[in-house]
This record gives C-alpha cells, structure tokens and sequence, in this order.
C-alpha cells in the first residue's frame, strides 16, 4: 500500500487515524477528536502532521484542532458548508475537491446527513476512505441535521466505491451496532460471522475497524433495505428503499 496507516482511541470511543504517504513522508490527521492520544500517536509512530482533514464540525472531532495548529503549525482542511463551526480552518473543500497528500490524490465526498456539511475523505490509489459518522460497521451515523433521504444518498455514494477499499470511522461502536443488526437480518450468514469476529476481538481488546466497503455491502442492514428477507421481516415489501432504510433507522435510534 502506498499509504501508512496508524488508528488509535481518544476519548471514551472515538477514533484517532495518522495516514502518512510512504513517498513523501508526508502525514495528515483525520479529524482531531483529543490532543493527549494523539500526542502519544504521533512520539509513537515518529510522523508529524502537517494538516488535519476535518471530516464535520462536531466537537469529539475538531477538540483538538486549535492546540495541534499551535503545536505543529499544520493546515487545517475542511468542509466549506461548515467552516464557521471548525476551529482554525485554512482551507475549504467540498464534494468533487481534490487535493494532494504528499503523492496521494485525496478526493472529497459529499457525505451529508449526520450534519450538514459532512464530507469523507477518499484516496484511491490506496484504496482506502475515512468516512467519520457517515458509514459504520454494521451500521450508519444518525441523520442529527440532515433526514433518512439524505443520509440514504451518502451511503449510496459510499456504498458505489470499490468493493476491496477499506475504510475509517470515528467510532468504534461495531459491537452494538451487530446486536442491532440481528434483530434486523438474523439469517444472514455474513453478519452472523461479523459478529462473532467483533465479539472476539473485542473480547481480546482490539479494534473492529478497518472494514470494507464489500463485508459491509453483505452484513450491514443500513446498505441492504433492497433485501428480500430484510423487507419480509419489516413487513415493508412493497416500499421504497430509502423508505426501508428510515425504517431500520428509526428502530436503531429506540433500539
């Protein structure tokens, strides 16, 4: 992989993620959720950042913002439709964006619905997408400032990248997202078997990200409100997607 990649916790659940292009050495934070373990991750690894892609304004991922740009004198990048509410912002990007990390083209997707202005960071000579609270494993960010129809429509977007590209969330909420999911699609062999594997890993103390686009498209019920057996159970047959999809939402939000 042209890239390196080092993922590590802040906070009680967030993710922290240092991606560093192997060529140049050049090495971007993905969003900025706590200034101590990412301290620790950069004496760790030995790369310093000199910009943090911001992926939504929300505060568990843009804290640390202004001590890093202190610290390291790094860019901070951005969505344009929310940079009145990212701290320290130097640069705007929006969906279509692309920009360089070191060799790396990164292309920016639009990815709204949890907020507003969210977008997801793709880089597709590594295969390789940070999407924050827009996709999880097993699961989807809640639509707190956009609706089902919107949120529906980015994980369209995601769900259309290449089945092999491996992505980054903000949270590592992959258990709790499996137990939902069972009550979702219960038969399904692959989530059946994703659950299980979360379950030892977390019972070992690992993490369950990275996942791919291609395990979530065969056990995640948010990218499958299209399944037969998804419908039946919902009692939904004969509606739309997107209408199945808020459905599964709506339940994931009381679950």
């Amino acid at each position: 992989m042209p890239i390196d990649i080092d993922q590590f916790m802040c906070r009680s659940d967030n993710f922290g993620v240092l991606v560093r292009d192997r060529e140049t050495g050049e090495t971007a934070l993905i969003d900025a959720p706590e200034e101590g373990p990412i301290l620790d991750a950069v004496e760790r690894t030995g790369w310093t950042p000199t910009m943090i892609l911001t992926t939504h304004h929300h505060g568990d991922h843009v804290e640390a913002n202004l001590a890093l740009k202190n610290r390291f004198g790094l860019r901070i990048v951005g969505p344009a439709k929310e940079a009145s509410r990212i701290p320290g912002i130097d640069e705007t990007v929006d969906g279509g964006s692309i920009f360089k990390l070191g060799a790396r083209e990164v292309h920016v997707l639009s990815t709204p619905g949890h907020t507003l202005g969210h977008i997801s960071y793709h880089i597709p000579g590594a295969k390789t997408l940070f999407c924050a609270d827009t996709l999880f494993s097993l699961g989807c960010g809640r639509p707190l400032e956009g609706d089902a129809e919107m949120m529906w429509r980015s994980l369209q977007t995601l769900a259309a990248l290449p089945p092999e590209t491996v992505f980054y969330c903000g949270h590592e909420y992959t258990q709790s997202n499996a137990r939902f999911a069972l009550t979702i699609d219960p038969e399904n062999p692959a989530l059946r078997e994703r659950a299980a594997e979360v379950d030892r890993l977390r019972e070992d103390g690992m993490p369950t990200l990275p996942s791919t686009i291609g395990s979530e498209l065969a056990a995640n019920p948010f990218l499958r409100p299209n399944d037969p057996a998804i419908r039946r159970r919902l009692g939904m047959e004969g509606a739309s997607d997107v209408e199945v999809f808020a459905e599964i939402r709506r339940r994931k939000d009381r679950f």
